[in-house]
């Protein structure tokens, strides 16, 4: 039997081992239901750009996803990837099911890049990932749909873009090539 100072002795250096595991994790840690089965492992992206966005079918910023679709085709070979996370968190704009946003999102935009099943990205049951990225950039959390995160070769936040930020905007195609020339850990 464990007595009580011990307890007490041993709780401390317990809570010191979770922060620093949680404070040494980054995007790699997490993955995503994919919308059509499957996981998408953040891992299996490391050394490329990462951008992960929030979607909406309906959303008055829903055309984004064209702009997204364009970056992928410009930029996929050359090292970023997109992930687009379908969520209803903002004024239900996202009702449909998995199947129904994938058949919009083909039909409509073209859409090829990666897909994860829709869920939820602010709240107390927001996914792990955007949980880690408010603690990140808490002033950079989501604030409505189309939100983006550039995740670094290293994992890291290189970059965020609010709704109002064009996927095609100099801003971010600037921020994306620097990504993409800069030595891994250094964006």
């Amino acid at each position: 039997m464990i007595d009580r100072r011990s307890l007490l002795m041993a709780v401390p250096a317990m809570m010191a081992a979770g922060q620093a595991r949680a404070a040494s994790q980054n995007a790699h840690a997490f993955s995503f239901d994919g919308i059509e089965g499957g996981v998408i492992r953040l891992a299996d992206f490391r050394g490329r750009l990462v951008m992960v966005v929030n979607t909406a079918s309906r959303c008055g910023f829903t055309r984004q996803y064209a702009g997204l679709q364009q970056l992928w085709t410009r930029y996929k070979d050359r090292g970023l990837t997109i992930i687009g996370v379908p969520a209803n968190d903002f004024a239900g704009q996202e009702p449909g099911s998995n199947e129904e946003i994938m058949g919009f999102c083909s039909s409509t935009f073209g859409v090829s890049f990666p897909l994860a099943a829709k869920t939820s990205v602010i709240g107390e049951g927001a996914h792990p990932f955007y949980r880690w990225a408010a603690r990140e950039r808490p002033a950079d959390a989501p604030r409505w749909n189309f939100h983006k995160y550039l995740i670094g070769r290293d994992g890291r936040i290189a970059a965020v873009f609010p709704t109002s930020t064009e996927p095609t905007d100099p801003r971010v195609m600037t921020a994306i090539e620097r990504a993409l020339v800069a030595p891994p850990g250094t964006v």
